[in-house]
């Protein structure tokens, strides 16, 4: 099949209706198998005679295998189906259904309503509860909403439900955890293979891990509850193929937005965005989860990456629940492609109010902002912090505005304070971010990702401008609606904290 190059551009992109070409680091045979009816032999009475047929070449003889993606083998076999294609709407068997402070109240209480106030759930052990958005707060209203979701889960026995119940110290809490979608990850609940559905919109983020995940609403959540069944229509997928040496100045964080804001918000609306390509295959698990957990942002329905040793050595680290991965067959049908040579991309940050309204860093290099915000399910990883403190150190300034540090998990927040940070001579982040003048590292959750009440820590209470390393920089989605909000890295991130203006991190990295 012909390609169109743009020479302008780092990417090419290939519209397909025809049968894919296939790539050698995907397994040629499906992981699905059929299952065939033999006929019996049953003697009949004649009662027509076809003319003579002439003999077809073995060629064009025999019977044709369809090809599918992953994720139409995932959502084949949860459905109990050898076949499934774009647009079949299908029962769908949930493997693991999460849901947390902010809609988990709601989801049970559809559930209550539907099934009965006495009614059990269809299975305690595959519904994981995670409080993570509304914690570190005095709203009543908030702090209300974790204590209906304790009640529910000692009611039902759900067996992963992680409290908190001391807001005034969350390490007095040994099974609180944090941001759900990191969590997920480091609780093994994310698995190849599974679906995995969630009461929030970057439940996508689980897809790096080669399975189908993505969120729901509230009333499908109820119905999940109760039947361990949902209804969903196949999407048709999309390939995204990013191959190339990543720069040393890049992060996953540039390519996804660099991919929005060549797609746009709704380019990628109800269907799968599937990444592969050597550059793919060379990230970390979690810079893979920083690729899938912006999908939502192209209006995808789910992310997903082919599972690889690197895959299989984190989930086989976490989980003893076995799990079985698939791959897209050679002749899968995709409904576009694109392809990146990532060695030619440069930092990028997408300027209010719009994941999509990309630019080059460098190009923004006059905007001064206020402050800068370093967190979240997409940017407050422990390889996240790891790169602002080492670009910190390389630098060896402080920052000119207020830096907020928020660590997505408890286990992410430890890590910030044990783990050193590689050529900085033993030192940790904690102590990089504090020599460099950051403020201290909150406690674990969603933090001002989302605004939150008017007391959430870092939350943007005036029109101030921000450099975040957050998912969404819509009027108000950090507090106040007159607020500015560039989305980055968190390299780039921490290049503008010590400059005061967004700055392309090469100038501190190179």
């Amino acid at each position: 099949m012909a390609s169109s190059v743009i020479s302008s551009s780092p990417f090419v992109c290939k519209s397909s209706s025809k049968k894919d070409l296939g790539f050698s680091s995907f397994p040629k045979s499906s992981q699905i198998s059929i299952h065939r009816c033999q006929k019996k032999s049953i003697s009949r009475k004649i009662v027509s005679v076809m003319a003579p047929q002439t003999e077809r070449s073995p060629g064009t003889t025999g019977s044709v295998k369809t090809g599918m993606t992953m994720t139409e083998k995932i959502l084949a076999r949860a459905a109990e189906k050898s076949l499934v294609v774009p647009g079949d709407n299908i029962w769908v068997n949930v493997d693991v259904l999460m849901t947390h402070d902010v809609c988990g109240p709601g989801a049970f209480g559809i559930f209550k309503r539907e099934f009965g106030e006495k009614a059990k759930v269809w299975d305690p052990e595959k519904i994981v509860v995670i409080p993570d958005h509304y914690i570190f707060t005095a709203d009543k209203r908030a702090n209300r909403n974790v204590d209906i979701m304790r009640e529910h889960c000692r009611e039902q026995n759900i067996k992963y439900f992680y409290d908190i119940t001391d807001l005034g110290d969350f390490r007095a809490n040994p099974d609180y955890k944090g941001v759900c979608h990191v969590a997920l990850a480091q609780e093994g609940h994310c698995r190849p293979g599974e679906v995995l559905l969630g009461t929030d919109s970057h439940t996508c983020t689980a897809g790096a891990f080669g399975q189908f995940a993505t969120g729901i609403g509230n009333t499908d959540a109820g119905f999940v509850l109760g039947t361990g069944k949902v209804l969903l229509k196949v999407p048709p997928t999309m390939r995204f193929i990013l191959d190339g040496e990543m720069p040393s100045y890049l992060q996953a964080k540039d390519l996804i937005l660099h991919i929005i804001g060549e797609i746009s918000v709704a380019g990628a609306t109800y269907k799968t965005m599937e990444f592969s390509g050597t550059t793919v295959e060379s990230l970390t698990m979690e810079e893979r989860m920083t690729l899938c957990n912006m999908v939502i942002e192209a209006g995808g329905k789910n992310g997903v990456i082919p599972p690889d040793a690197t895959t299989l050595d984190y989930v086989e680290n976490r989980t003893s629940v076995p799990f079985e991965p698939v791959y897209s067959d050679g002749n899968a049908s995709f409904a576009a492609e694109y392809r990146f040579d990532v060695s030619k991309l440069e930092p990028v940050v997408a300027k209010p109010h719009s994941p999509d309204n990309r630019a080059l860093a460098r190009e923004c290099k006059d905007v001064k902002i206020d402050r800068v915000y370093i967190g979240s399910c997409t940017g407050g990883k422990t390889e996240d912090f790891m790169a602002a403190a080492k670009l910190f150190y390389a630098s060896g300034k402080k920052v000119k505005v207020p830096t907020f540090l928020v660590p997505a998990t408890q286990k992410v927040w430890m890590d910030v304070y044990a783990l050193p940070v590689p050529g900085s001579g033993g030192k940790t982040c904690a102590q990089i971010f504090e020599e460099a003048g950051c403020d201290t590292p909150a406690s674990p959750s969603c933090g001002a990702c989302l605004g939150g009440p008017s007391d959430t820590y870092a939350r943007l209470n005036e029109p101030q401008v921000c450099v975040s390393t957050t998912n969404r920089n819509f009027p108000g989605r950090m507090g106040h609606k007159e607020g500015q909000i560039y989305l980055a890295s968190p390299y780039t991130a921490a290049a503008s904290a010590l400059t005061g203006y967004v700055t392309d991190p090469r100038e501190f990295l190179q």
